[in-house]
């Protein structure tokens, strides 16, 4: 029996931990991954990470947190979409991976024990947005300003160019009548296309509020808003001085 339990072990170490981070560097190659400034990220102390969401995947998670693991030494929680809770399969894949159900009280209690947190403000309309739309920010949700402020963390603005082109998505599907509030992507390749990607760490963000700007609302809007256009005046100009896609 304790054999048995053993060999279980090593099973789970396997495949969750050695497969997934020899994939991970295979995948580094596939996409000729390039970093840049990824020293803006905290040595220690919490930060948070916020990143624009795209290609349906979620490649642009798990490419981040390898990232972060191998080229910053942290290990990221990153906040991650409910569809990975929904079975103990899928939730114990995630966990293994780092990946946590994104909410609030998630986030806040990584940051109170100083980790790193992952979150992609955009949600489901960034990820499964239609291809159309490519580049282009969604609304950011607020809730990433409120754990920052609360806990006194910087944020650190990331922007992942490259899976837009590697997954294309015909358009977000709303599932109005069998689960409610739930989005689904419409994919028109399931195969990861040999996009180049580029990951770019933004200068640190270290906001000068107390919680009691919480309770004002439309500041926190507007707060959150202006960290948007920063990010997507960034994107245009990575994007513009960008080569070749593919080769």
């Amino acid at each position: 029996m304790f054999d048995d339990k053993l060999k279980k072990i090593k099973n789970e170490s396997f495949y969750f931990k050695t497969l997934p981070n020899q994939l991970l560097k295979l995948l580094k190659f596939y996409f000729r991954l390039e970093v840049e400034n990824a020293h803006h990220v905290p040595k220690k102390g919490p930060a948070v990470i916020i990143a624009n969401h795209s290609g349906f995947s979620g490649l642009d998670a798990l490419m981040l947190n390898h990232v972060l693991v191998s080229e910053v030494k942290r290990i990221p929680r990153v906040l991650t979409h409910k569809l990975w809770f929904s079975t103990d399969f899928t939730q114990k894949t995630a966990q293994k991976m780092g990946f946590y159900e994104a909410n609030y009280d998630n986030g806040l209690q990584f940051l109170k024990r100083k980790h790193v947190v992952v979150i992609f403000p955009e949600g489901e309309d960034g990820n499964f947005k239609s291809s159309r739309k490519m580049y282009t920010l969604q609304e950011f949700k607020r809730g990433f300003l409120r754990m920052a402020i609360e806990t006194q963390s910087p944020i650190v603005p990331v922007l992942v160019i490259g899976a837009e082109e590697t997954n294309f998505t015909l358009k977000k599907l709303t599932m109005k009548m069998v689960f409610k509030g739930l989005k689904l992507p419409l994919p028109l390749n399931l195969i990861p296309l040999p996009a180049k990607w580029k990951i770019v760490f933004m200068e640190p963000i270290y906001l000068p509020y107390d919680q009691t700007i919480l309770d004002d609302h439309t500041f926190i809007r507007e707060i959150a808003s202006d960290i948007q256009e920063l990010m997507q005046e960034r994107m245009h100009d990575e994007i513009k001085k960008r080569g070749s896609v593919y080769f």
